[in-house]
C-alpha cells in the first residue's frame, strides 16, 4: 500500500513530525508492508458487482493488526462513568473514572458504566484502520480519539482510510478518504477538537 493523501487536523502530523517521529516513520512502514494484492480475494454477492473479485476489508485489517502488533502498538481502553444530568457530565468529565462514579452518586444520580476502546495506541499515539462502514468513521473521530484526547490519554489520533480508487473495488458500503475528509473540513477547522491525522491510502501499483 502507499500513502495517497495526507490530512493534518489541529497540526496532528505537525506534532508528530517534531515530538514523535520515529512513530510517524512506523505508520508509514506498516502501510508500506501491506500488499494489497493478497487480499484482492472476495467474491462479491451484491447484485450490482456479483462474481467481481474485490479486496477482502476483513483480510487487510488483519494485515494491518499483525504488523502494528509487531511493532508494539496495543489495544488500549478509556473507562468512564456517565448519567442523565447534563450539570454532572460538565462537573465529572476531567476526573478518574472513580471519582466521576462518586461525584454522581454523591448527588443522587445513578451512575453507568461505559468505555472507549481503540486497537492501537503507543507512545500516546492512537491509530485506527477503518474499512468498516462509513458511520465508523465519524465515531472514531467526534468520539474515540476525542475521549482518548480528553483523557489525556493521547496527543494525537491517526486515521488511515481506502482512497475512492481503492473503496470503489471494495463492498458498499465502506468509507473512503475524500468523502470523510469533506465531513471533517466541513465542520470547521476546530472541530473535532483534537489533534487528527487523517490518511488516504491506495494499492501500489
Amino acid at each position: 500500500m502507499k500513502i495517497v493523501e495526507t490530512y493534518s487536523h489541529l497540526n496532528g502530523l505537525e506534532y508528530l513530525l517534531v515530538h514523535k517521529p520515529n512513530l510517524w516513520r512506523e505508520i508509514q512502514s506498516v502501510i508500506n508492508n501491506v500488499d494489497a494484492e493478497k487480499f484482492k480475494t472476495k467474491v462479491s454477492k451484491e447484485k450490482t458487482m456479483k462474481g467481481k473479485i474485490l479486496y477482502s476489508p476483513v483480510g487487510m485489517n488483519a494485515e494491518f493488526k499483525r504488523l502494528l502488533r509487531a511493532k508494539s502498538w496495543e489495544e488500549s481502553r478509556v473507562s468512564y462513568w456517565v448519567t442523565k444530568s447534563e450539570k454532572l457530565i460538565r462537573k465529572t468529565l476531567t476526573m478518574t473514572p472513580e471519582a466521576q462514579k462518586k461525584e454522581i452518586k454523591a448527588a443522587g444520580e445513578v451512575p453507568i458504566f461505559s468505555y472507549n476502546q481503540t486497537d492501537f495506541v503507543k507512545g500516546r499515539v492512537a491509530v485506527e484502520v477503518q474499512f468498516g462502514k462509513y458511520s465508523f468513521v465519524a465515531y472514531d473521530l467526534f468520539v474515540k480519539h476525542l475521549a482518548f484526547y480528553v483523557g489525556d490519554h493521547i496527543d494525537v489520533g491517526v486515521e488511515i482510510l481506502p482512497m475512492k480508487s481503492l473503496q470503489s473495488h471494495m463492498s458498499s458500503g465502506v468509507p473512503y478518504y475524500e468523502g470523510e475528509f469533506y465531513n471533517v473540513v466541513r465542520q470547521g477547522r476546530g472541530v473535532p477538537s483534537v489533534p487528527l491525522i487523517i490518511i488516504g491510502i491506495a494499492p501500489q501499483l
